[in-house]
């Protein structure tokens, strides 16, 4: 890359995050109420993400091969648990992907 084109790119990158940080500042001011639809995304999103998530993670699973998924199951049973505890979604994450490390390195 020239010097022009890193200097665009570097430009077009602190343009792309100075929007993204500052438009729903503009687009929900505080002196007015946040719209239904954004307070409903707000509430269905983040549940929905885990749940795409926990598919995304396990579409290569294979109970028919290797150690039959026991890792994975036993580290969903830990997140399931740990949330169900603490209630803190980046504990339960933390300590499923954790847990599922030390399987697969030192048990399977």
């Amino acid at each position: 890359m020239t010097l022009a084109q890193q200097i665009v790119t570097i430009a077009l990158v602190v343009l792309g995050t100075m929007l993204t940080r500052f438009l729903p500042f503009l687009l929900f001011p505080a002196g007015r109420p946040t719209p239904k639809y954004i307070q409903y995304l707000g509430k269905v999103l983040p549940p929905a993400v885990f749940g795409l998530l926990v598919v995304y993670c396990l579409r290569n699973v294979s109970l028919l091969t290797g150690s039959h998924a026991l890792p994975e199951l036993i580290s969903i049973a830990l997140v399931i648990a740990l949330h169900c505890w603490k209630r803190q979604m980046l504990l339960s994450i933390a300590g499923g992907t954790v847990c599922y490390m030390l399987l697969v390195q030192f048990v399977f």
